[in-house]
């Protein structure tokens, strides 16, 4: 597994399917392991994550260390990336078309780590599967989406923002070290109903 990780992370450093990476210093792959089962999914990286070419080096990751730790989690257990792998300038909020160049990417990730879970980080991961969804109205709810289990969050940079939103990621985190102790290794969904499946005969 590590050298197809080492492979995805050299590709995604030699990317041009979109700008970004004309402005970013350089990409920001993901990093991480598959033992805990999780995959966490942030939206882009920022200054200190362009610099290093890690994710979630500044501040808002220091508060994801402290929230795994609460969980009895270090940050080398879980696998981190972003929904787009280059800083947009001026840490503007991706655009649908750099999301959409860059879900080779995910998609590559969760082929080889086969997360039990995928925790979204703010409203544009949470758009890769629940598009048009409000992420104070579900927060903290797992939901399987195409066979994947998604768990919604807020961002941590979000909590820093606005520190009433902390009790709120905590409580979230909770509800994920829950899930994970009692929730089936493989999560499968019903198949469609015997008239839906007729129209694929």
């Amino acid at each position: 597994m590590t050298d197809s990780l080492t492979a995805i992370s050299d590709e995604i450093r030699a990317c041009r399917s979109c700008p970004l990476w004309k402005t970013a210093t350089q990409a920001v792959p993901g990093e991480g392991s598959a033992e805990s089962g999780i995959l966490f999914l942030g939206e882009a990286p920022g200054f200190h994550e362009d610099q290093q070419g890690r994710p979630f080096v500044g501040a808002a990751g220091h508060l994801l260390d402290e929230l795994l730790a609460g969980i009895g989690l270090d940050r080398s257990a879980v696998f981190i990336t972003n929904v787009v792998r280059h800083r947009p300038p001026e840490n503007r909020d991706p655009l649908p078309e750099e999301i959409a160049a860059c879900d080779v990417w995910l998609r590559r990730h969760l082929a080889v780590l086969q997360p039990r879970v995928v925790v979204t980080l703010g409203r544009h991961a949470m758009g890769k599967w629940l598009p048009g969804e409000s992420i104070t109205r579900i927060h903290g709810k797992p939901r399987v989406v195409d066979g994947i289990t998604v768990f919604p969050m807020f961002h941590p940079a979000a909590a820093l923002r606005s520190p009433s939103l902390r009790p709120a990621m905590v409580a979230d985190f909770a509800a994920l070290a829950i899930f994970l102790a009692t929730a089936p290794q493989v999560v499968v969904e019903p198949p469609p109903p015997a008239d839906q499946m007729t129209l694929f005969g």
